[in-house]
């Protein structure tokens, strides 16, 4: 509640600074190339990756680069690995939730989750994100057959070069409360698999808008989640 009546005061700073995080942010295309594919040798997984604007790839120029393609690269040593990525800029676990719902049901090995900027920018309460989290766990499970699920966690947003004050610590107290709702969920949930998304604060990880991963931090991601897969 305190949070929330900070943020009601601060509106006519907050939003001009949110409208103008959204443009530059926006600027950058999602990486281009396929969307889905099989690459590497061994026993079959299916990888299923549901995610928004860091989980379709932007801040890099192709997939190859991006969170599915270094992802692939990790894992094809080990496996023959089918994947499919559905992720899209401003994704929340609302409208993944919709997209799941009309996808072709399919049979998945693993997902893996990269949501929760927008849901946190958008102000979303820890109840209904928690909610929707456990949701979207349970529809992956039940209309894709996933047995894993590897969730990575909020972004701290607190840290991020491109959001000014006092924009920055009011979304990084969000990210941080979401992200805390969603260790809690995955401690609960033996399905689940949590990756941390703290990473060294280091300029050239990010992209040219600050807000995005650049290529060496979509493959340290890219690096933990395999290892999480890959675990058991």
């Amino acid at each position: 509640m305190r949070d929330a009546l900070r943020a009601a005061l601060m509106a006519p700073v907050l939003v001009p600074q949110v409208v103008w995080v959204v443009l530059r942010a926006a600027h950058l295309p999602e990486a281009a190339g396929p969307r889905d594919g099989v690459a590497g040798a061994g026993p079959d997984l299916r990888l299923l990756i549901v995610g928004d604007s860091s989980g379709a790839g932007v801040g890099v120029e192709t997939q190859e680069d991006a969170l599915a393609g270094r992802l692939v690269a990790h894992l094809a040593p080990h496996f023959r690995v089918h994947w499919r990525l559905e992720a899209r800029g401003g994704a929340t676990t609302t409208t993944a939730l919709a997209d799941l719902a009309q996808m072709p049901e399919q049979p998945f090995d693993v997902a893996v989750i990269a949501l929760g900027v927008n849901d946190a920018k958008n102000g979303m309460r820890r109840v209904r994100w928690r909610r929707n989290y456990r949701d979207l766990a349970a529809r992956l499970q039940e209309r894709f057959g996933v047995t894993r699920i590897v969730a990575s966690g909020v972004p701290p947003l607190g840290v991020f070069p491109l959001l000014p004050r006092p924009l920055r610590g009011v979304l990084g107290r969000r990210a941080a409360a979401l992200d805390g709702e969603l260790r809690n969920l995955v401690a609960q949930n033996p399905a689940l698999r949590y990756v941390s998304m703290e990473f060294p604060m280091d300029r050239g990880l990010m992209a040219a808008d600050g807000f995005h991963p650049a290529a060496p931090l979509y493959d340290m991601w890219a690096g933990r989640v395999a290892e999480r897969i890959r675990e058991g």
